[in-house]
């Protein structure tokens, strides 16, 4: 398997970054880099370096799904808009083999989806055995924007936690592993960000003048996203908040957050399932 240098997190990322009882949102600083001491330079060799560890990951991956293993990953990535969703997608996922991929940009819900449950359209999109899943958005719009537009009362987006935790328990019980991400800016850094894509032209179809729209219910949605990692950070599923001022660390931090979890499936190549060395002799004759 390739190798990625571990020292550059000081300690595992799962343990470093994941949201545990009495996380406080709030407490957690945008701008920092946590277990991490390192420039933006080596932030980005980092990344290079872990490109072929998660690459090398994911072929073995895939490779047992066509013995039989069941297993998937599925990385859902939430944020404030220009957290860096897409930069996570490009510079990370974006390292692997595309067919060993399945990525899925949610938008606002068609008529169709409408006339199901809000997790109707999730199911169908997750990942098949072998497969890294990755959710641009996800089920926790229906708790995140549902509670700040009001588009649910205060109960059903109650229930809606408790259906979400049971479906993330039956999806991880079916062999997928999710990891959930949260990328943290703070609305300074998005205000610059936006504005960024304001003087630049080929930035301009990035823009979208509703995000200053969502911008004027910032203390609403960081509220929403408090009580959505309190109500299903999970043993099982839990929550990830990476601090995204700094897009190299962010990416860094998915990166290793994808890598230690795959890692920890232990999984070697599969073995052959015909005889190699009569294989090699009627190749040789051939």
């Amino acid at each position: 398997m390739a190798k990625n240098d571990d020292t550059f997190f000081s300690s595992s990322a799962r343990d470093l970054l994941a949201a545990r009882e009495g996380f406080v949102l709030a407490d957690l600083d945008p701008e920092s880099t946590p277990g991490v001491a390192a420039s933006k330079k080596q932030g980005e060799k980092a990344l290079a370096a872990g490109a072929p560890v998660l690459d090398d990951l994911q072929v073995r991956l895939h490779a047992n799904s066509l013995s039989g293993d069941s297993r998937s990953v599925l990385l859902v990535l939430q944020a404030m808009d220009s957290a860096g969703k897409g930069g996570i997608v490009s510079h990370v996922i974006g390292t692997v083999d595309p067919e060993g991929v399945a990525h899925t940009s949610f938008k606002k819900p068609t008529p169709e989806e409408l006339s199901h449950d809000f997790l109707w359209r999730i199911r169908n999109a997750l990942p098949k055995a072998g497969q890294i899943g990755v959710f641009d958005r996800s089920h926790y719009e229906d708790v995140l924007i549902a509670r700040v537009r009001e588009l649910a009362t205060p109960d059903v987006i109650e229930h809606r936690y408790e259906l979400i935790n049971e479906f993330e328990r039956q999806v991880t019980e079916s062999g997928t592993t999710i990891v959930k991400v949260m990328l943290h800016i703070s609305s300074d850094e998005q205000k610059a960000r936006l504005g960024a894509r304001l003087e630049r032209e080929d930035k301009y179809w990035k823009y979208n003048p509703g995000d200053v729209d969502e911008r004027l219910l910032w203390p609403a949605y960081q509220e929403a996203y408090q009580l959505a990692i309190q109500n299903t950070s999970t043993e099982i599923a839990p929550w990830f908040v990476v601090p995204a001022n700094h897009k190299w660390y962010a990416r860094a931090a998915v990166q290793q957050l994808l890598i230690e979890t795959m890692s920890a499936f232990g999984q070697g190549w599969p073995p052959a399932d015909y005889d190699i060395e009569v294989e090699k002799a009627r190749l040789a004759a051939s």
